[in-house]
């Protein structure tokens, strides 16, 4: 049984499995987990500090670039690079075009990938969706306390995970065009903390995937290893 799980009757009459209150616990748990992933990669797709190109200061993300001018005096003329994108300055942000009229957005004379931005935003959507998805099924775990939704919450929340890193490799594959577009202006960039969101946000994920797996197993890992515990319960 699954930690000692039992079973009712519904107002149909059916039987359903319902989880013991041991089992609800560590849903929450594992459904805290995959929040913070939620909440995350929320964060992460929202901000539009994915790169950072320096010396020209600029940063960017899924949806809109910003373009820095610094003020002289706060950059020391000793510095190899004119410093993070922190630095005082006026910000002057535009929207990308690639969604509404389809055009390449140009940095500095060089010319970004449409079609890989595209393919970062559609794969950072997709994550969010099955997300939602993983949620919902979680949401329903608890309010009935029924086990069937673990499953297709593993899956969700599992291939969210695996989405959102392949939106970063993708992304990350778009700055190295950009910056190959032209050379005639040469920039540095630096992954910003957008990504390290993403990035933490995807390892998240997958381990909140990892858990709902676990706890919808037939028979709990644990019990296997820990049999006297049960009965004593």
């Amino acid at each position: 049984g699954m930690w000692s799980t039992f079973f009712v009757t519904d107002e149909e009459g059916h039987t359903v499995a319902t989880a013991a209150s041991g089992t609800v616990g560590v849903i929450k748990l594992a459904f805290f987990v995959a929040i913070v992933g939620i909440v995350l990669t929320v964060l992460g797709v929202g901000t539009e500090f994915w790169v950072e190109l320096t010396c020209l200061t600029a940063h960017y993300g899924l949806w809109k670039g910003c373009i820095k001018t610094l003020w002289v005096a706060d950059i020391d003329p000793e510095r190899e690079n004119c410093g993070p994108a922190e630095l005082p300055g006026e910000s002057n942000c535009t929207y990308f075009k690639f969604f509404t009229t389809g055009e390449n957005a140009v940095m500095f004379q060089k010319t970004t990938r449409k079609n890989l931005n595209v393919a970062t935003a559609m794969l950072a959507m997709l994550s969010l969706f099955l997300m939602v998805m993983g949620a919902i099924c979680i949401t329903m775990s608890l309010s009935k306390e029924i086990l069937f939704f673990l499953k297709p919450a593993s899956v969700c929340f599992t291939l969210s995970g695996i989405f959102v890193l392949l939106c970063l490799v993708v992304f990350h594959q778009s700055v190295l065009a950009l910056l190959a577009s032209d050379h005639t202006i040469p920039l540095h960039h630096e992954l910003s903390w957008s990504v390290s969101c993403i990035g933490c946000a995807g390892a998240v994920l997958i381990v909140g995937g990892i858990l709902f797996l676990l706890l919808a197993l037939p028979y709990s890992p644990w019990q296997r290893c820990l049999p006297h515990i049960d009965n004593s319960s």
